[in-house]
Parts: structure tokens; sequence; C-alpha cells
């Protein structure tokens, strides 16, 4: 395990608001200190404003929560980001992906997926490989998805994807979960 490259924060180096807000994120999603945000935070408004946005992807974003689930794990599969994993495992649990599904969207679209499914994790992969959807599987999606839905699938995506880059360039450490947690 490489050495973090920004170390999280402190009450000292986040200020007390952002202390604030990593404690109670932390404590959601069931660590004493979630790295990720303990690391954000450092960038003071910036933590806030992205936590803003990242919120309107998850959890209250335009697709069901199963849905908006399996996609942040097929992208965290896809990037290889574990500590993403970690954090989608519990949380999808939650949306009703238990293990088997979970084995499932790792596996991909060829999993057994109805049609609605298949379409949203093969968008991802293309997504995450080509940085752009061809014509067809846009059709697909447009089949499945309004036009709202659809832009947000992008940009729900597209952020797990940049969070995925900035949780890897930062070197943030994977969390460590209490028992029952």
């Amino acid at each position: 395990m490489s050495t973090p490259r920004v170390a999280p924060g402190t009450l000292g180096d986040l200020g007390p608001i952002n202390w604030l807000v990593v404690k109670a994120m932390s404590a959601a999603t069931g660590t004493d200190n979630a790295h990720i945000f303990a690391t954000l935070g450092r960038s003071k408004g910036l933590f806030r404003g992205w936590l803003h946005f990242s919120s309107r992807m998850m959890p209250f974003g335009e697709l069901s929560r199963r849905e908006t689930e399996m996609i942040i794990i097929r992208v965290a599969h896809q990037r290889g980001c574990e500590y993403e994993l970690d954090h989608h495992r519990r949380l999808g649990a939650k949306a009703g992906i238990d293990d088997a599904a979970f084995a499932d969207v790792i596996e991909g679209p060829d999993a057994g997926w109805g049609d609605r499914e298949r379409t949203l994790l093969l968008a991802v992969d293309e997504l995450i490989a080509d940085r752009d959807l061809s014509d067809t599987t846009w059709a697909a999606i447009r089949r499945h998805l309004t036009q709202r839905q659809a832009v947000a699938f992008i940009l729900l995506v597209g952020q797990y994807d940049s969070l995925a880059t900035t949780i890897g360039v930062l070197r943030v450490q994977r969390d460590e979960f209490g028992p029952g947690r």
C-alpha cells in the first residue's frame, strides 16, 4: 500500500465546518474516519461544493438507488478502485444489491441482466473505455431513460470515474470498518 500524497486532514487542517462534515459522513459510512472526505476536506469551500454536486448524483439522483449503486460499482470495478468498491458494496447492500447481484455487476452486462440493467452496464463500460457512447448505445439508453435521466446517468458515471482518478492519484488509503458496521 503506497503512502498517501495528501494525508487526511485533522480539525486544524479542515476547519470546524469541514471537520464536522467529515465526522458526520464518516459515521454515515460506518467508519471512524472516511479518508476520502478527510482528504478532500482540505480544499475547504471546494469540498463543500463537491459534496453538494456529489449528493445530487447519489443519494438524491435521478435514477433509482439500486441502479445508481449498480452503476457506481461497475465504474469502480472498471477503474480498479477498491476504495469505491468497499463503500459501495455496503451502500449497494442497503439498496438491494446482495452478494450475488454484486458479483453479477462485477461480471458485467452479460451476467443475465434484463435489457434495462444490461444497457446501463454496457453504457458504463463504453463510457469508461471510449469516453463516449456510440449512437447505438445512446439509442438503447434513451429507450430506458428520459432525457433528464440520460444526462444524469452521464454525470453519474463521470463523477465516479473522476473520483476513482482522484482516489488513485492522491493515494487515498482504504477505510477500516468496525465490526457490525
